[in-house]
């Protein structure tokens, strides 16, 4: 993934309309690797999502230099390009930080939070709050 979420951000702002701003998220999505299906189960699942998502997160580095990343597919393309903006917000960070980070107030600069129906911003929060368990967790358990 070449593009940070500055250039998304910056992206955003050039297009006009939001169909084409729809396009390009969707133009995200499409531009990640699918998931293994072998990771498409259950435990990796996003609860509370209309369409089917999954979320599997990984740890590299250890200590201090343990960087948080995770990948991601779904069933929807336009939800597979908001699983591309998570991971240009998310991955590469520090675990420490993954449950401190406020990824509404970052995602609303793009204004996603006006322009996404009322289940897919459900389906959104469902996967912040999915990245922020598994920061989370792996701090915890001192994964990495």
């Amino acid at each position: 993934m070449s593009e940070s979420f500055d250039d998304i951000a910056e992206n955003f702002e050039y297009l006009d309309d939001w169909e084409d701003r729809y396009r390009y998220v969707i133009e995200l999505g499409r531009a990640m690797s699918p998931l293994d299906d072998s990771l498409r189960i259950p435990a990796t699942m996003v609860e509370g999502c209309a369409s089917q998502v999954w979320l599997v997160p990984r740890v590299e580095g250890e200590g201090e230099a343990a960087r948080f990343f995770f990948d991601g597919d779904s069933d929807a393309m336009i939800v597979k390009g908001l699983i591309a903006i998570l991971r240009t917000y998310y991955c590469g960070r520090r675990l420490n930080e993954i449950s401190e980070l406020d990824a509404p107030g970052a995602l609303a600069r793009l204004g996603l939070d006006q322009h996404l129906s009322s289940q897919r911003s459900n389906g959104l929060r469902s996967m912040i709050g999915r990245i922020r368990l598994f920061g989370s967790e792996c701090a915890v358990s001192g994964v990495g």
